[in-house]
């Protein structure tokens, strides 16, 4: 059983804030979530020590060797570590978006998941949650859960809680946001972001070495833009993934993320790099939207323009990483998820199978 200590007085991420998050309880309503405690206590996260959920459902947008042909099953978990001031789901990660769910209702979510055809369980943003959720984990194996766990996230964490997770996640998707404390300050909230997020990434790399399977083509599988009908697909079944967004605007962040990985990653885990920077139209209070309007100062909040797309690929090729993923430059917004609809995304990127 999870460690109620390490929520008492809680130090699970580089925040170290030191709460008693067992104090705090939520009240949920379908407009958001209003926190009260006879003696009130909340951290950086703003989640108590119950394990909130805003949506599971199988998603067709991550990297192929992830997606493959039945793709990932995703659980979206409520809170994070960070603070984007651009974060798409900010719905779930900052305001709150989402119930509780007990061990029992998580394994039965995952066990819905892999009878759905799902790849793989893939937990997103659950950071503040390690030690609950691996037990979660242990239960769900224990249930009948077969395959792969895969750990989705920003990296803000500690190793000391990803050791938790050994054994029982063999896939890891996280984040390398920037290689600047003083950009991280500004847009995460988070100066020491770097420091932590390249140490949690080195201890995956040392501990999941890459293993890649190839699959054949299932009966009715569902078509991908990215692959021949008819043909085996490679699946990851141990391995890193680390992926970076580009900022519009920010082409040295960009330059000093990927001299980085060159250095730390090349050879020993997947490259991917994002050029899906998005505007999100944020529904906040006047108070969060001012707060969040001088955090995006620091970036150029637009698409991505067709230059900086060339540029990016001439720094690839440069750095002839052995194995990286990039998008194609597009100007569709319609992926950007609500995730107050049982089907925050669009049918073609995801099928909804548990919402709050």
């Amino acid at each position: 059983m999870y460690t109620i200590e390490l929520y008492k007085q809680c130090r699970q991420c580089p925040r170290k804030c030191g709460v008693d998050r067992t104090a705090s309880t939520v009240v949920e309503c379908p407009q958001g979530r209003i926190e009260t405690t006879a003696n009130y206590s909340i951290g950086f996260c703003r989640e108590p020590a119950d394990l909130r959920i805003a949506f599971a459902g199988l998603h067709f947008g991550e990297e192929p060797l992830v997606t493959v042909f039945g793709g990932s099953g995703t659980i979206f978990f409520t809170g994070c570590t960070l603070r984007c001031a651009f974060c798409q789901n900010y719905q779930i990660s900052q305001d709150g978006f989402g119930r509780a769910v007990d061990c029992a209702e998580f394994t039965d979510i995952c066990l819905r998941l892999q009878a759905a055809g799902a790849e793989n369980i893939n937990l997103v943003t659950g950071s503040h949650h390690i030690p609950k959720i691996a037990e979660y984990l242990r239960a769900a194996r224990d249930a009948g859960v077969t395959v792969p766990f895969c750990w989705n996230s920003s990296a803000y964490e500690s190793v000391e809680m990803l050791e938790l997770l050994k054994g029982l996640v063999t896939i890891w998707l996280p984040d390398l946001k920037t290689m600047d404390s003083a950009f991280s300050k500004k847009l995460f909230a988070a100066p020491d972001y770097p420091d932590a997020a390249t140490a949690a990434i080195k201890w995956m790399i040392e501990n999941n070495p890459l293993e890649i399977a190839e699959i054949p083509e299932p009966p009715n599988a569902k078509p991908a833009e990215w692959a021949e009908p008819g043909q085996p697909r490679d699946k990851m079944m141990s391995g890193v993934i680390i992926r970076h967004l580009f900022m519009p605007g920010h082409f040295a962040e960009t330059a000093d993320v990927l001299a980085w990985l060159k250095e730390n990653a090349d050879g020993r885990a997947i490259i991917s790099l994002m050029n899906q920077y998005t505007p999100v139209p944020f529904e906040e209070d006047s108070q969060k939207l001012a707060a969040r309007t001088v955090a995006l100062s620091s970036i150029e909040n637009r698409l991505v323009t067709a230059e900086e797309d060339a540029d990016i690929r001439d720094l690839i090729e440069a750095y002839d990483f052995e194995y990286l993923f990039y998008q194609e430059l597009t100007d569709d917004t319609s992926w950007l998820p609500d995730f107050r609809r049982p089907q925050p995304f669009s049918n073609k990127l995801a099928t909804p199978v548990w919402h709050c």
